[in-house]
């Protein structure tokens, strides 16, 4: 091997070496996202103010447990925060849709903003509710699933083409106002604003799971 090669291959090497390192500096290297730096750092509750730990002692009386989750950076804006609580109160746990299609609607939103503390949480709680493994599958791969029944097929083409649409067709706006009607579509189109609220704030904050969590797959 000639001296001149050998040279070309040192230049290379550091160049790919300072690439990484370029990459990595803006969060782009692999594994990034859960590495990345928190933004929005979660706030010690013994440096609450007077508005934080009022939120945070309604959180409490709400939810039985301390603030935790997405609730945490949003406790940098603990008007926001309080208001989100409130809205999930009720979306959570007593839409028109039910929990178990909720349930569903969730892992839609999760999966298109590619929120891994969401569908951490959530997926988990689908297959309680009796969202099949393999449906949870599926949206996490970005695949319609196969074998839903007819009201999860309708909340799926509901949540996907709002979702990634900003707009429901005609036919899709028509299944879901006939089978859960005016107020079942107002709650579904909730908990998918909620949700993508929810998403929108974990990953501005880089909100990271626990270490055990699986991140979701990353689409080109």
């Amino acid at each position: 091997m000639s001296i001149r090669h050998i040279g070309f291959r040192a230049l290379a090497a550091c160049c790919f070496a300072a690439l990484v390192l370029c990459f990595e500096a803006l969060g782009l290297g692999a594994g990034s996202s859960a590495r990345a730096q928190q933004r929005l750092p979660t706030i010690p509750p013994a440096q609450y103010d007077e508005i934080q730990k009022k939120a945070a002692d309604e959180f409490l009386a709400a939810r039985k447990t301390p603030v935790f989750g997405p609730f945490e950076p949003l406790m940098h804006s603990p008007q926001v925060m309080s208001s989100a609580r409130a809205m999930g109160d009720y979306l959570r746990y007593n839409s028109a849709v039910g929990v178990t299609l909720s349930e569903l609607a969730i892992l839609v939103v999760a999966r298109n903003w590619s929120q891994d503390y969401e569908w951490f949480v959530h997926a988990p709680i689908s297959l309680k509710q009796g969202i099949k493994p393999e449906i949870v599958a599926a949206i996490a791969d970005g695949r319609r699933p196969e074998a839903m029944s007819e009201d999860e097929a309708i909340v799926y083409d509901f949540a996907t083409e709002l979702q990634n649409n900003r707009r429901v067709s005609d036919v899709t706006y028509a299944r879901a106002q006939t089978r859960f009607g005016d107020k079942g579509v107002v709650d579904l189109t909730a908990i998918l604003g909620y949700y993508t609220l929810l998403a929108m704030e974990l990953n501005v904050a880089r909100y990271a799971p626990p270490e055990s969590a699986k991140p979701l797959p990353r689409f080109p």
